[in-house]
């Protein structure tokens, strides 16, 4: 097979090399509030502030070339008419040399046949495809060396949220796909109506930067014994401490294109000037706020297929 993709994703932060990024084109209509499948956008369609498709595109594009300035090989999916496909993170992530293609929830099925041609590019035996009753998004899952942080929802009323992207079914596959991995999954909370009391994915509570610091907001998790973990497993004086205003402009979602360069929304000063001043980060700022009203911002709009 030429032309082929040799997957290697071992963390969140390793030096990029090719990366799926979303699609703004063709973004179709401002959905109505029964169409919407998460908070925030529930949230902006509700207060009429939903992007326009124009500002989409030049946010994505912008996000672009950042990442070509950096010589990392951009795909992207072919375009839906009619259908969002920025978040890339959801349809399919890598874990090493493997790429889980997620079973999406209903109103986002479509979205998988626009990367045919990216997974063609991937060796058959390297795709696992979930069984029908496991539930995964890539939003959900932050690989950390040794270890795979997976965000889901115990609730008994599990099927009642829409929010609720991840189920116990799939981590017990991660486990056997995975056995070396410890696998740490992270009950949170879930609304799909007001996006200061739920959270969508892990990846809006929690992220991971350099080679051992993170973003953490204490308030996305049940059980604080999972904050607590996390404070553990990182250390407190390498945690950045995202308050409710933060998470809600989606403050964790950032992307890291090497150990050393993230990528943030330029609104995001307190934890830019963190990133940089403190932690000696280069940060490549860009705007992604009309994005971010759709309930994710820069981790979700990318799929990384090869890290050093």
């Amino acid at each position: 097979m030429n032309n082929s993709i040799k997957l290697n994703v071992k963390n969140e932060t390793g030096k990029l090399k090719a990366v799926v990024l979303g699609q703004p084109n063709s973004n179709g209509p401002t959905p109505t509030l029964e169409e919407s499948y998460d908070a925030k956008s529930y949230h902006s369609i509700e207060n009429n502030i939903y992007p326009v498709e124009k500002d989409i595109i030049a946010e994505m594009e912008t996000f672009d070339t950042v990442l070509k300035k950096y010589g990392v090989e951009v795909y992207r999916p072919d375009v839906i008419q009619n259908y969002n496909q920025v978040f890339a993170r959801d349809v399919a992530f890598v874990i090493e040399d493997k790429m889980i293609i997620s079973n999406l929830i209903s109103d986002r099925a479509d979205e998988q046949e626009a990367y045919q041609k990216i997974f063609e590019k991937v060796e058959w035996r390297k795709i696992i495809n979930l069984p029908e009753s496991a539930h995964i998004e890539g939003g959900d899952v932050l690989v950390y060396n040794d270890f795979l942080f997976v965000g889901t929802c115990f609730s008994e009323d599990y099927r009642n949220f829409k929010t609720a992207r991840t189920n116990e079914y799939a981590i017990e596959i991660l486990k056997e796909f995975f056995p070396k991995k410890r696998i740490l999954d992270f009950d949170l909370k879930k609304n799909d109506r007001v996006p200061y009391k739920g959270i969508l994915h892990l990846d809006c509570t929690f992220n991971i930067v350099g080679k051992d610091k993170c973003i953490l907001y204490k308030n996305g998790f049940v059980d604080e014994s999972d904050y607590k973990l996390l404070l553990d497993i990182f250390g407190e004086e390498n945690c950045f401490y995202v308050n409710d205003e933060e998470m809600f402009g989606m403050f964790p979602n950032i992307f890291s294109i090497s150990p050393e360069v993230v990528v943030s929304d330029k609104a995001f000063i307190r934890m830019n000037n963190h990133l940089r001043d403190e932690w000696g980060f280069t940060v490549e700022e860009i705007p992604y706020r009309e994005i971010s009203k759709m309930g994710g911002l820069l981790r979700c709009s990318t799929m990384p297929l090869v890290r050093e």
